[in-house]
């Protein structure tokens, strides 16, 4: 379906690729990996033909039809929901419309009207729209939202209408570029499920493991030492097994030929005054020039970067009490009642069907709300802090990154703090930009390592790892694993849940019911039999 041959690619100076090659077969699930700035989007790019290949070939099946999903969405006109995710062909979202209109009106006798359902009938359209609301359904749209236009929504969900028009096409080959970004925990799980029942192939790329493990049959790692594609068979879990063995396979390899170095050098050097042996010299130091062209150590595989996570101010053991509290927008109260007490130390993930008030309770809990009726208590010793991915009003504009991070922990040196960065993807040119020139996944990054360096002993994280790449998700997970104060979290991350929840909130309908313990405990005790089942349990 997809062959990629002898592939070179040099982008400002930096050679990303030298003979690489790839193929993806009819109906296999692929993931693209590698380190970020590897060149996974310029592959995209060139498979799609928004960039040429220096050298090399890529082609496609002829009859195949390729369907991508960007991380971004544009803009959307003045389309709705369901004429999005049905608008496979140009012709059918003015087509929808007319027979819209046309039923709206009750005038079902026009030869207007008449045209277009003749038209909507060739286009399979009574067979697509159907099947277009089941899957904007099954990624979280509620039966009301279809009609309404996709500008009234966030670009989460103006994603999530690209993902389900992209689904209803049903492309041979799709492919996507970070899928789940926009995606909480519930739609993520009838994604995953969907995806793996899908009839034709998937090339991928993702920084969320355990949706690759769930779905993933091959691995193609991008390694920038040998700009080489190098293929994995199984899932990411199989493929980081097998990438260490490769590496410990390369570095053998690199001390047999080293030793083989030494034995030629040792050979010139004890005959180099030896006049019979002067031709056989020769050749020997011939060799070793071209041994040594050869000679380079093998790079180790990208570790999780692990610094001395500071010590937050100790709490006192009630860090923080709701009583009585509700809560809502307008005339809908989305809590009533309600009474939480968290406590020094716990490790609590909030989980729920999408609409059910997590990121709501996580504002309460910040004090970011104005509460109708109940008390929020703080401890007299609790110092509180909350991070969102929209919430970067703290950031200096004017300083730079470093001074951004050094500012908010003077006592940490600064090579450690340009570590701790590195780790969230700044790399050294990055630290000296001014936070004013950042984007708004940058900036969310940088507002994240504030916060791991200058720990509160509360702290509320919504969607922590979005925008992260998966050695940044461990270096997280690594640094909130010996945190000592009080996590609450949303995330959409099943690895990052279970790495950290050690105590599960399931919150629905105003309701929460407290399982005291991590995720599979949850599943477990609930009585549920699956992710989704948890998620959207009423």
């Amino acid at each position: 379906m997809l062959t990629i041959k002898n592939l070179t690619k040099t982008m400002g100076g930096r050679t990303l690729f030298r003979n690489a090659d790839m193929t993806v077969n009819w109906g296999e699930r692929v993931a693209l990996v590698g380190p970020n700035g590897a060149g996974k989007s310029t592959i995209f790019k060139m498979i799609l033909g928004e960039e040429t290949p220096d050298e090399g070939t890529i082609d496609r099946d002829e009859y195949a039809i390729t369907g991508f999903l960007a991380q971004e969405a544009g803009t959307p006109g003045d389309e709705t929901v369901l004429e999005i995710a049905i608008g496979i062909d140009p012709e059918m979202v003015s087509i929808l419309r007319t027979i819209r209109e046309g039923e709206a009106s009750g005038k079902l006798d026009t030869p207007e009207f008449a045209k277009a359902q003749d038209r909507f009938t060739e286009l399979n359209g009574y067979q697509l729209e159907p099947k277009a609301k089941k899957i904007l359904a099954g990624l979280g749209f509620k039966q009301e939202d279809f009609d309404k236009p996709a500008g009234s929504f966030s670009g989460g969900w103006v994603m999530r209408a690209h993902i389900a028009r992209l689904l209803v096409m049903e492309p041979d080959l799709l492919m996507m570029d970070e899928p789940t970004n926009h995606l909480d925990l519930m739609s993520l799980m009838w994604f995953q499920r969907y995806l793996i029942n899908y009839p034709g192939a998937i090339l991928m790329i993702s920084h969320d493991r355990d949706f690759m493990d769930g779905l993933i049959e091959q691995v193609v790692e991008i390694d920038p030492e040998a700009m080489e594609l190098v293929s994995y068979t199984g899932n990411y879990s199989s493929y980081q097994t097998q990438r260490e063995t490769r590496y410990e396979q390369k570095v053998q390899a690199w001390r047999n030929h080293k030793k083989e170095m030494d034995r030629v050098q040792e050979f010139i050097d004890r005959f180099r005054n030896v006049g019979s042996k002067a031709s056989q010299v020769q050749d020997r130091m011939k060799q070793l020039d071209k041994m040594k062209e050869k000679m380079q150590k093998p790079r180790a595989p990208r570790k999780v970067f692990k610094f001395n996570f500071p010590e937050p101010p100790r709490a006192n053991q009630k860090v923080i009490e709701l009583e009585k509290v509700t809560q809502g927008y307008g005339d809908k109260i989305i809590y009533r009642d309600l009474d939480l007490v968290l406590e020094r130390g716990d490790k609590v993930v909030l989980v729920g069907p999408n609409g059910a008030g997590k990121s709501t309770l996580l504002k309460i809990i910040a004090g970011l709300l104005e509460l109708k009726s109940g008390e929020r208590k703080m401890g007299y010793a609790t110092k509180l802090g909350y991070f969102s991915q929209h919430r970067v009003d703290s950031l200096n504009e004017d300083n730079t990154v470093i001074d951004e991070v050094m500012a908010a922990n003077t006592t940490m040196p600064e090579d450690e703090v340009r570590a701790v960065l590195g780790s969230f993807l700044f790399r050294r040119a990055d630290t000296e930009k001014r936070i004013k020139v950042l984007s708004g996944g940058e900036k969310s990054r940088l507002n994240l390592v504030k916060f791991l360096v200058d720990p509160p002993n509360l702290l509320l994280m919504d969607e922590p790892t979005t925008h992260l790449d998966i050695n940044s998700i461990d270096a997280l997970v690594a640094g909130l694993k010996k945190y000592e104060g009080t996590l609450v979290f949303i995330s959409h991350d099943v690895h990052f849940i279970r790495s950290l929840a050690e105590t599960t909130l399931h919150v629905n309908d105003g309701t929460l019911t407290r399982y005291t313990g991590g995720y599979d405990y949850f599943l477990e005790k609930s009585g549920l039999d699956d992710d989704r089942a948890a998620v959207t349990a009423e």
